[in-house]
């Protein structure tokens, strides 16, 4: 397969005796979830997922971070309205939602290697592979609430499924990062490593699945994620209607305006 049609929407993919590293290749936005990626990594997964070819996948990000998230840039021109190509109501729920099926859909493992921040959507991306590692001097977070907005496009899913209701309000209510060894502690990623060894020791494992028996490891995963079928067809839509009403809130546009003005916020719970 060629899989260089996915480098001008800023996915790069390397493929090694079965084993593809996709990597987030937007550095200068800290692989902010944007501008064609959304729908490379949606397509990618489409493939790969009933690929013969590949039997595993390490996700990974450019540069010092995994992914910022969903782009800030694009957020503030929807909340203030001035998006070139308005979408509809219905695209707004259908792209978010699809990305994260396909994540559950896709037959082969796939290991995140979190080398940086993973904040927001990035750290929806992160969550929703098979398998986490993260380097020493990871951060991971859902910050939807910073920018005045619920944490509808997976977060609200995958957070409590990990590590349970009462935790997942803690931190998706307050937006706060966690370092590494913090998500480690609470079951939210598996292993963290030497930043400088997190690429070998994640490919290594994904090595060690790509080289055994893939039909048992494949069918493993998807009846795994039966589990998480339930939570996200509980929730999900729900959680991305909640998050489409607070884009038209006044916090949410207060956020925006403060994060282009490089000030503090002031919310008004409106």
């Amino acid at each position: 397969m060629d899989y260089s049609k996915y480098e001008d929407r800023h996915l790069s993919i390397e493929v090694e005796d079965k084993v593809a590293l996709a990597t987030l290749n937007r550095p200068e936005t800290l692989n902010a979830i944007g501008d064609g990626l959304h729908e490379a990594m949606e397509d990618f997964l489409t493939e790969v997922g009933v690929s013969e070819e590949i039997n595993a996948v390490v996700l990974t990000g450019a540069g010092r971070g995994f992914s910022s998230g969903g782009d800030v840039k694009s957020i503030a021109n929807f909340a203030e309205g001035t998006t070139p190509e308005p979408r509809s109501p219905m695209d707004l729920l259908r792209s978010p939602k699809h990305l994260i099926q396909k994540f559950l859909n896709c037959e082969v493992p796939i290991i995140a290697a979190v080398n940086g921040v993973a904040a927001g959507l990035g750290a929806t991306l992160a969550l929703m592979s098979d398998v986490i590692f993260a380097s020493d001097r990871a951060r991971i977070g859902d910050t939807h609430v910073r920018a005045g907005l619920v944490a509808g496009d997976g977060g609200a899913v995958i957070w409590p499924y990990l590590i349970g209701p009462h935790r997942a309000k803690e931190l998706l209510m307050s937006g706060r990062l966690l370092n590494a060894d913090e998500a480690s502690k609470i079951g939210l990623v598996n292993r963290v490593v030497p930043a400088d060894q997190l690429l070998h020791e994640a490919m290594e494992f994904a090595h060690e699945l790509a080289n055994g028996p893939t039909l048992a490891i494949r069918l493993t995963k998807m009846t795994i994620n039966r589990h998480l079928w339930t939570s996200l067809n509980t929730s999900l839509e729900f959680g991305l209607l909640a998050e489409q009403i607070t884009f038209g809130s006044q916090d949410s546009k207060e956020a925006a305006s403060a994060f282009m003005e490089k000030r503090d916020p002031k919310f008004t719970g409106r």
